[in-house]
């Protein structure tokens, strides 16, 4: 990944589109991406006019100094298709699709935006929040090897596993469905967003899970509150410890006894080319964010 496709993705704010002060904010807020919400964050009455209303405010927008990204309403829904079709129009950066179960789902929301437009900027983030989609991940996250899928990105509907599953909210019970989820995504080449945490006054306890999240490979966190965005763009932003050692690997490489070497000795430890390409992506991500 070079520095001109990066898009940080470490702090992803949640916005209802029914909520005319909370999108007031969205331009001065410090997250990486925003998902303004059509499905759950608004009620069945109020979809279309704010549907309607969102397409507006997109189509004004001045700047993309982050990703805007909408949540729409399943396909299968009334609202769906409409709401794919006219908010496409608008260019938003994404498209977020709800209750995805299996690839043909995210094949047919490109499918319709290929027939309607001939740009294919509007890339497709998929929730993975079924047992179904989980059980199909693999299939899914190959998507991502094709451009003309559109998928870019995978986000984490843990809410919704608990309740499809009956599991305990107990995060720990989670974490081999997380693990799985983080792999398919790597081998579809897809950027991956844990799911949030509901308890927004927490903020400790929030860290903590960011700094869980980044360790088991997540790229960012969702995000329901503003006093998240803070926690999550540290935690998921590498470290000054890991920036001197990329630092030193890229120089230690540089060095004219090193050419053409596969294989050096730093500091007491073997490096190879591939830690070399890992610390280039890791400096060019920490330019981008300003770490």
């Amino acid at each position: 990944m070079t520095s001109e496709t990066y898009r940080p993705r470490r702090s992803v704010l949640y916005v209802p589109a029914s909520n005319d002060k909370a999108l007031a904010k969205i331009p001065s807020l410090a997250c990486d991406a925003v998902i303004i919400d059509l499905e759950d964050g608004v009620a069945p009455a109020d979809k279309v006019s704010a549907r309607d209303k969102l397409a507006g405010v997109l189509a004004a927008r001045a700047e993309r100094r982050r990703e805007m990204v909408v949540r729409v309403n399943p396909l299968a829904s009334e609202w769906g298709i409409d709401d794919l079709l006219v908010l496409a129009k608008a260019e938003p950066d994404g498209i977020l699709l709800p209750k995805i179960g299996t690839p043909r789902d995210i094949l047919e929301a490109g499918d319709l935006l290929d027939d309607n437009f001939a740009l294919d900027t509007v890339k497709l983030w998929a929730m993975i929040e079924t047992p179904k989609a989980l059980l199909n991940i693999g299939a899914i996250a190959e998507l991502g090897r094709d451009p003309a899928s559109r998928l870019a990105c995978f986000v984490a509907g843990t809410n919704d596993l608990v309740k499809a599953t009956g599991i305990s909210t107990d995060r720990r019970y989670l974490m081999p469905w997380l693990m799985q989820l983080v792999l398919a995504a790597r081998a579809g080449g897809l950027d991956v967003i844990d799911g949030v945490a509901n308890d927004f006054r927490d903020l400790d306890g929030f860290a903590r899970e960011c700094t869980e999240a980044a360790a088991m490979g997540f790229d960012g966190k969702s995000l329901i509150h503003p006093a998240q965005i803070e926690p999550a763009n540290r935690a998921f932003a590498p470290s000054p410890e890991t920036l001197a050692w990329a630092r030193a690997i890229r120089e230690a490489f540089s060095r004219p006894e090193n050419a053409g070497k596969s294989v050096i000795a730093l500091d007491g430890r073997m490096v190879e080319r591939l830690h070399l390409a890992e610390a280039a992506k890791l400096l060019a991500k920490a330019a981008i964010i300003g770490a």
